[in-house]
């Protein structure tokens, strides 16, 4: 790849400059994210019930005796057999800082609708140690717009990223925050949805800083044109627009 080459003292006056819009930048981020904690709650009201691998749990139960919640909402439907690289991506980020936030009073849970004998499947072949529970059998994923009932999805009613939205699908990913109080009482406090949750993928700061930066110079332009399962790599699989992986030598039809 072809790129200036300068002497070191240009180089220093070039980084120098960068590095102070770079702190004007990060000036900045410490006052949106600020804005961020301040935004109004919302009491959660109903009671909802998941699938544990050790039985049924409550959204109290999920915070683990910790004040706050993080909850990945996991791409993955009922039946679905190609599984999202996005999502995939996301959670791997948890092995090396998991007991890092369950020791800064933050309790960490990936929620899918697929059964969980389903979800089961794909943490253990991943080696996921993160909580792992299914909502199959309760409104969640549809209160909080990761999961669109069929009818609603024909009617073009499905709300995502806090508006309308197409999609043949009917389940997206996304990223929500909770807070439980002295009392009990549990409160939604922030969510984000599409590229809101590249904060969370800690591997683009790292990308962002090389010279060929994310290459996600695919089909899709984001990073389903180069991320894979974990174990997949060099397999020759291929994902979709969906974000969903397929195997090289899958003849199925493509998921909507």
């Amino acid at each position: 790849m072809k790129h200036e080459v300068v002497s070191r003292e240009a180089w220093l006056a070039a980084r120098r400059d960068l590095l102070a819009r770079e702190k004007a930048h990060m000036r900045q981020g410490d006052q949106l994210n600020a804005e961020l904690r301040a935004l109004p709650w919302v009491k959660v009201e109903k009671d909802y019930a998941f699938d544990s691998p050790n039985g049924s749990v409550s959204l109290s139960d999920l915070f683990a005796g910790r004040s706050q919640l993080f909850v990945k909402h996991h791409m993955l439907s009922p039946g679905q057999q190609h599984y999202c690289v996005g999502c995939a991506l996301e959670v791997d980020h948890l092995r090396g800082i998991l007991v890092h936030l369950q020791h800064h009073d933050v309790s960490y849970v990936a929620i899918a609708r697929a059964p969980i004998d389903e979800i089961e499947l794909l943490r253990r072949r991943m080696g996921w140690q993160f909580p792992f529970v299914s909502s199959y059998r309760s409104d969640f994923n549809y209160d909080f717009h990761v999961s669109f009932r069929p009818e609603d999805v024909q009617a073009g009613r499905a709300m995502y990223n806090f508006r309308p939205t197409s999609t043949e699908m009917e389940d997206l990913s996304g990223d929500s925050v909770f807070y439980k109080d002295e009392h009990g009482d549990i409160f939604h406090t922030y969510s984000s949805f599409g590229r809101g949750g590249e904060r969370y993928l800690g591997i683009y700061g790292f990308l962002d800083v090389m010279p060929k930066g994310r290459a996600e110079d695919g089909p899709y332009h984001a990073l389903g044109d180069w991320a894979r399962l974990h174990d997949s790599y060099g397999s020759g699989d291929t994902v979709e627009q969906s974000g969903r992986q397929r195997s090289g030598d899958c003849t199925c039809t493509p998921s909507g």
